[in-house]
């Protein structure tokens, strides 16, 4: 692929998300935020004029893309959109190092929640809706945004949408890729607007119910309160909240199935029974060690039943401070944040259908030592898996858990105890948003220093990506022709 239709795709992106900039724009000039306008506008402008040189120049050229060239589009799409929405946080002042403002996007953009503002608060409704917006955009996934607009530039998509999810399961769920992501998209707008109504009818302000459903569908986690749900004190929207976590947390194909009445496809999903056991499991378990905090059984299962749906959906939001809950019941948000959503869903995390692979092949090694000659398959969905799938799922393992090790040493150079270090790489790495400790759900990122926070934001955007697509670039033989 040529440099000119490299950057075609990549400033058509920037295009894209800089149309965007209307809805914060208008909600600037709505409150007299006059400052802030300059802030998105120019930007804006630049990159959508930019995009329409580009579009024109080269509106006869088609774009043939190779797999290492949909990486290189990929990896740096995903930087190049954290670069410029971390503009308007910082060209408006509110946020004066360039750092905190790429961090902010980053953890926007790949919906991990972790916010290094100690005081949101005092940000322009402006700011604080693009925030939340980021996570919006990245949580389907601007490539796949792009990919619904490639046919003005010729190319096909299926290669980028590959590189962005280099899961075990994925596909078209419609012959056309392009006609898969606009359907996705459709569905994934669906949600956001029921969850805004409902928000708004269970006592939010529009712009904090459009937010807030931006950062629950997203499953990104970032909220115009500091005390993020915790604020409102309603059991309603925490009850709403949960039913979208949960909801954004699973494989956003099943929805088409539904839609289809293919209900046999969503029945025998190993993953969603996988899923929604966990969620069963862990509420449960949580609740024997809260029970004796809140004295009743409907209050302790909201909170633990919120906490264990926005850590497994990696949404990160928090209606308690639960660094204050006991042990037993941090434990098991702590092996939560090991374990994130379902694959084709908005969540990050290590992805349940890899925990079912795993838990079929160890079920396999045991049957094994008591049938030696005995053959036994990984089966997913009624099917026998491919038996790559498990070599491939044990080398991600030990990538993630590599990748974490070495963010948790990153974090521990900046001073903090070991528990708030190791959780501050797994949610990070997961994009999960908060932790335990010092970067617990009332706590923030912003006293890493800067070298730190350019760290964590590459892994960040590693993790959303899954790993491979980042790291490969450090491979010798990718750049060998």
């Amino acid at each position: 692929m040529s440099l000119f239709n490299f950057f075609r795709i990549n400033i058509l992106l920037l295009a894209i998300i800089s149309i965007t900039f209307v809805l914060p724009i208008g909600v600037a000039a709505y409150h007299q935020e006059f400052q802030v306008i300059p802030s998105f506008f120019i930007p804006g402008i630049v990159c959508i004029g930019a995009a329409l040189i580009f579009l024109l120049i080269g509106r006869r050229k088609k774009v043939s893309m190779t797999p290492r060239d949909a990486f290189i589009v990929v990896a740096t799409a995903w930087i190049f959109a954290s670069l410029l929405g971390a503009l308007p946080l910082y060209f408006s002042g509110w946020v004066p190092s360039f750092t905190d403002a790429f961090f902010e996007s980053v953890s926007g953009f790949t919906t991990t929640g972790a916010s290094n503002l100690p005081d949101v608060e005092i940000l322009p409704t402006s700011l604080n809706l693009w925030r939340c917006q980021m996570h919006w955009l990245g949580g389907m996934g601007i490539v796949a945004l792009t990919v619904a607009l490639m046919p003005l530039l010729g190319v096909g998509g299926f290669q980028l949408l590959k590189a962005e999810t280099t899961g075990v399961e994925k596909g078209k769920v419609t012959p056309k890729i392009a006609t898969t992501a606009k359907l996705l998209w459709f569905i994934y707008l669906s949600f956001t607007v029921t969850q805004t109504i409902l928000l708004k009818l269970a006592g939010m302000g529009w712009i904090d119910a459009l937010s807030h459903a931006f950062s629950t569908v997203g499953t990104g986690g970032f909220s115009s309160r500091n005390n993020s749900i915790a604020y409102y004190n309603s059991s309603a929207i925490e009850w709403i909240c949960i039913v979208f976590m949960i909801l954004s947390g699973v494989n956003f194909s099943l929805y088409y199935y539904a839609a289809t009445r293919k209900f046999r496809d969503i029945i025998e999903n190993s993953e969603l029974k996988a899923y929604l056991g966990i969620i069963l499991a862990t509420t449960f378990g949580i609740i024997i060690f809260i029970h004796q905090i809140y004295q009743s059984f409907g209050t302790s299962l909201r909170e633990a039943l919120f906490q264990t749906a926005s850590i497994i959906s990696t949404t990160g939001f928090s209606s308690v401070d639960f660094n204050l809950w006991p042990a037993g019941a941090q434990l098991f948000l702590l092996l939560l944040m090991l374990v994130g959503g379902c694959s084709g869903s908005t969540a990050g995390g290590f992805k349940v259908i890899r925990w079912v692979i795993l838990a079929k092949q160890t079920t396999n090694e045991v049957r094994k030592m008591l049938h030696p000659h005995g053959i036994f398959n990984v089966q997913l969905n009624g099917h026998i898996g491919r038996k790559d799938v498990v070599f491939s799922t044990a080398g991600f393992l030990f990538l993630y858990c590599f990748l974490i090790a070495l963010t948790a040493f990153v974090a521990a150079f900046n001073g903090i105890d070991i528990i708030s270090a190791i959780t501050a790489a797994m949610t990070l790495v997961g994009n999960v948003g908060p932790g335990l400790g010092a970067v617990g759900p009332v706590e923030n990122f912003g006293f890493f220093a800067p070298a730190a926070k350019w760290w964590f934001s590459f892994v960040m955007i590693a993790g959303r990506l899954e790993l491979y697509t980042m790291l490969i670039f450090f491979m010798p033989s990718f750049w060998k022709k």
